[in-house]
């Protein structure tokens, strides 16, 4: 999976993103920064990607 793929997110991650996006799109960001900007803020949300098959790395207790 090449880098910024963003096939491991599940379809609500990428609703949210899309509906971020557009918020910050809204206020006057523009359309690259809305983006990325959105996907950061899905990943603090909800920890990155949910589907199998990620970075590999463990899980801390």
């Amino acid at each position: 999976m090449p880098r910024g793929s963003k096939e491991k997110y599940s379809d609500k991650q990428k609703r949210q993103a899309e509906h971020i996006e557009e918020s910050y799109e809204h206020k006057g960001v523009s359309t690259e920064e809305a983006e990325k900007r959105a996907w950061a803020t899905v990943n603090k949300q909800t920890g990155g990607g949910k589907k199998p098959g990620g970075s590999g790395r463990k899980k801390h207790k």
